[in-house]
């Protein structure tokens, strides 16, 4: 409860720039939070088709597949509709591929959506609060101008602790939002990686069927 008390004095000491970078920081989070629990679900969602294709085009049964992809709607199912599409009506698998590349297309703004506004709410905290010690630090000047010779170091000093609390709590919501950014990069790169490989699976299925049929 100490340590409650502690943090709310601490942000009603820095001034009124504290409650802008609150507030940037919640929002996010709250981005992080949901990019987190979608990214999560696509993943998973992914997997689970997958699993289910890839028996069915293992043993070439692009029917199957193609019934599959068309009653999901998973980033994996349009990925792969794509190329199983034009399975069976081309010849080439240059003409597969750019068709899956352009559904990948699709795909990775969908996954990245809102990623790089934490980045920017990072860096917008840490300018708050460089900003909030800079007006703290004019304010505080401007006051010790006017005071008492005797009491301005005093009052200099104090000034200007209050003051770095905002660099201080800027860099404090800029630093989890940073690695919230970092992880929300990575976990979309997997998922990327994924799809890829997913792409050349079937690419390399598709393949070994039409040699077979020639």
């Amino acid at each position: 409860m100490d340590f409650f008390y502690t943090i709310i004095a601490f942000i009603q000491d820095g001034g009124a720039f504290m409650y802008p970078i609150l507030i940037v920081f919640s929002v996010g989070i709250a981005l992080g939070l949901e990019r987190t629990i979608k990214l999560s679900k696509v993943r998973n969602v992914n997997k689970k088709v997958w699993d289910e294709l890839y028996p069915h085009m293992s043993e070439h049964d692009f029917d199957s597949a193609r019934k599959i992809t068309s009653e999901s709607d998973s980033a994996i199912a349009q990925l792969l509709s794509m190329g199983l599409a034009r399975e069976g009506t081309v010849r080439r698998r240059d003409d597969i591929e750019i068709g899956m590349e352009e559904a990948m297309m699709e795909i990775i703004p969908q996954l990245e959506k809102r990623t790089p506004h934490v980045a920017l709410l990072a860096n917008i905290s840490t300018l708050l609060g460089l900003l909030g010690t800079i007006m703290g630090l004019i304010e505080a000047f401007t006051a010790v101008a006017n005071a008492n010779p005797a009491e301005k170091a005093d009052l200099l000093s104090a000034s200007i602790s209050v003051a770095m609390n905002t660099t201080a709590f800027g860099l404090i919501a800029a630093i989890p939002l940073l690695i919230f950014h970092a992880y929300l990069v990575s976990k979309t790169g997997e998922i990327v990686n994924s799809l890829e490989m997913a792409s050349v699976k079937t690419l390399n299925f598709i393949t070994d069927s039409a040699r077979r049929q020639e």
